[in-house]
């Protein structure tokens, strides 16, 4: 299970309301090779409708989507967005990564 909080919700409605592109389209959660401690998030808004090699999560009318291969990795994740201090952006808080650089775009397990 992934799990949505409601002011990534908040956000990814308001991103989907600028983005013409986005409008129609299921955001997109994907672990890819790279950054500085192995292994990146990547986020984005993908048009093609789900297949049968994707997990789908929904909450309040989002849905996320993720490919099995990255599903493990993902796995009991929470995606928050943060407008704090700290920065701003969308937080993943991974409890599969043992470790995370400090931008906390990259992580290992």
């Amino acid at each position: 299970m992934i799990l949505l909080t409601d002011k990534a919700v908040q956000e990814i409605k308001r991103l989907k309301t600028i983005d013409e592109k986005a409008q129609n389209a299921n955001l997109r959660v994907q672990v890819i090779g790279g950054g500085c401690s192995g292994m990146s998030y990547k986020l984005d808004f993908d048009p093609v409708p789900p297949t049968d090699q994707d997990k789908q999560f929904e909450k309040d009318g989002v849905f996320l989507l993720i490919d099995k291969k990255s599903y493990v990795f993902l796995q009991g994740t929470e995606l928050d967005f943060s407008d704090g201090l700290n920065g701003k952006g969308f937080v993943f808080n991974n409890p599969n990564a043992k470790r995370t650089c400090g931008c906390g775009s990259s992580f290992s397990t």
